[in-house]
């Protein structure tokens, strides 16, 4: 979701790739 601006890029990356796989 939109932790990216949360975490910056630890959360968001995780976040992410969960999406994206």
């Amino acid at each position: 979701r939109f932790a990216i601006r949360e975490g910056g890029r630890t959360v968001g990356a995780g976040v992410v790739a969960k999406i994206i796989a």
